[in-house]
């Protein structure tokens, strides 16, 4: 056999390209890229978070800054007197409206009772105030609950209860029977009619008062007057006195659950 001689130009070699080498395919390639990415997210699980993870963590995070907060239903809201204490600075932290509760201020504030819709109104009046006072911060809970989820109706004062109890709260209200339902449930509700009949005078048998009378009682003999705080004092034998300012003495305390009745006598 006659030797393939090799061709030269001006005294150089020629390339010629190797016959036998081989591109590796397309296909390869991306199966090759993907085994690779594999492993580097199995090596790396803690720099490369899950989605779950990621939504795991908003969601803890989410939680733990709406944690040990107090949750306002409409009621504490359009009563407005829980707003007075916040202005005196006695009460600070994280306060909590629903999404179910701001809709039910919106209800009332467009009704179309007069009454009615100006308690509404007074009550998202309040709201906007309060996002202005330090040390108090306001926050808008709009979560998804698991009767809904199945397409169930959930009460907005159940929905309240649920939420604090995740949330580790507490419920203010002047609902007697939210407050209730709520101790029922190991969630802890203040009513505010409670807290106000705590920060009324203390008046003892053989006090006496100089106050004024308002209105006739119950019997027709009696005269009823009030302190600065609410409290009613009912006076014996006084409804002459009606629209008089009269000096009498405690003759008895009745606690109520609704707070405080004084009766007295004329001196």
């Amino acid at each position: 056999m006659v030797k393939e001689e090799e061709k030269k130009v001006d005294g150089k070699e020629e390339q010629r390209p190797h016959e036998h080498s081989q591109i590796l395919p397309q296909r390869l390639i991306g199966q090759l890229a993907e085994e690779i990415a594999k492993t580097m997210v199995q090596r790396l699980p803690n720099m490369i978070p899950s989605a779950s993870r990621r939504k795991k963590s908003k969601q803890s995070k989410a939680q733990k800054k709406i944690e040990h907060a107090l949750f306002l239903d409409t009621s504490a809201i359009i009563d407005g007197r829980i707003f007075d204490v916040i202005a005196l600075g006695l009460l600070h932290g994280v306060l909590v409206v629903t999404d179910g509760v701001l809709l039910e201020l919106k209800h009332i504030a467009d009704s179309q009772d007069m009454v009615r819709r100006e308690r509404g109104r007074k009550g998202l009046e309040y709201l906007e105030k309060v996002k202005k006072v330090k040390g108090v911060k306001l926050t808008i809970l709009s979560e998804e609950t698991e009767g809904e989820k199945s397409g169930k109706r959930i009460e907005v004062d159940e929905r309240i209860i649920k939420l604090a109890k995740k949330h580790k709260s507490r419920i203010l209200t002047c609902d007697y029977n939210l407050e209730k339902k709520a101790n029922i449930e190991n969630v802890q509700a203040i009513n505010v009619n409670g807290l106000a009949n705590a920060l009324k005078v203390t008046a003892v048998p053989g006090e006496a008062l100089h106050i004024k009378l308002q209105h006739v009682g119950k019997d027709q003999t009696q005269g009823v007057g009030y302190l600065d705080d609410g409290t009613m004092i009912v006076v014996e034998q006084a409804s002459t006195e009606v629209g008089k300012m009269t000096d009498v003495v405690v003759s008895r305390v009745i606690q109520t659950a609704t707070g405080r009745i004084l009766f007295a006598k004329r001196i």
